[in-house]
């Protein structure tokens, strides 16, 4: 009884851990400007032009 104990506690610790790094990314994203999220897009097409 005591081991699906142990893995109960694991489980929601890893569902709990997952929300934080969720949360943390969510909070980033929201504080990029449209305009930064343009300037990053043409950085990364310009890189894939000097490749091909």
């Amino acid at each position: 009884m005591k081991l699906w104990k142990w893995l109960g506690v694991a489980g929601v610790a890893g569902v709990a851990a997952t929300g934080v790094v969720i949360a943390r990314d969510q909070r980033k994203r929201s504080q990029v400007t449209p305009e930064e999220v343009r300037d990053r897009l043409h950085e990364r097409l310009a890189q894939t032009d000097r490749r091909a």
